[in-house]
């Protein structure tokens, strides 16, 4: 399927503009490999059955509140990973035939070998988040999600509980291939099943290795 190019024009920008911000000082637009991730994304991933294969807008957090450290964790399938020699980044999502289903997935590019060490960081921030509470009735608690053999490096959480008070669950994995943060959320109503995210995690991998 051919995907319209003012879609993948736009998610691209947003994901600078949302990269570049903070700590992003030292960022700078590296214009091949932009070229690189437009060519990505003019692929359809191999996703597993019931997703759509045309990309949407990039992922948001449906809470708006969320300590530092679970905000850092969750928003780079957003398109809003940590800027610091950030060169191109993009970000996309996709819609599953599960109750509430969607996929997130983030890719961010980097100079000087920083995708290691921000994996490292979004590691130990992972590690620090607990939870996400907020007034509204969302109460999501944060486990551990075992991942293996996803790229160079990953790793991996699941945050189960309320969003608003209905059931909701969230896998969230953030793995490193060469010098691009690959970041992927599966979300849904009432749970998600992790072998899919698992495809989910490869379908995505697959974009920037191929």
């Amino acid at each position: 399927m051919k995907r319209q190019p003012w879609i993948i024009a736009s998610v691209l920008v947003t994901g600078l503009l949302a990269g570049c911000g903070g700590e992003g000082a030292e960022s700078f637009i590296d214009a091949q490999a932009m070229a690189q991730l437009r060519e990505v994304l003019s692929k359809e991933p191999p996703l597993p059955d019931g997703f759509t294969v045309r990309p949407e807008q990039a992922w948001r957090m449906p809470f708006g509140q969320a300590d530092r450290n679970c905000r850092a964790v969750l928003e780079p399938a957003g398109g809003r990973a940590p800027g610091q020699a950030l060169t191109a980044q993009a970000a996309v999502s996709y819609h599953g035939d599960g109750l509430g289903e969607q996929a997130g997935v983030g890719l961010a590019r980097y100079a000087n070998e920083e995708a290691e060490g921000h994996l490292d960081a979004l590691a130990e921030a992972m590690g620090a988040c607990h939870a996400v509470r907020t007034s509204s009735g969302t109460d999501l608690r944060l486990q551990e999600l075992p991942v293996r053999g996803a790229g160079d490096e990953a790793v991996g959480a699941t945050l189960r509980g309320r969003l608003n008070g209905y059931p909701y669950a969230m896998d969230v994995v953030l793995s490193r291939v060469g010098d691009t943060l690959v970041s992927v959320v599966h979300t849904g109503m009432n749970n998600v099943d992790p072998a899919r995210t698992r495809k989910v995690v490869e379908a995505a991998i697959s974009m920037v290795s191929a």
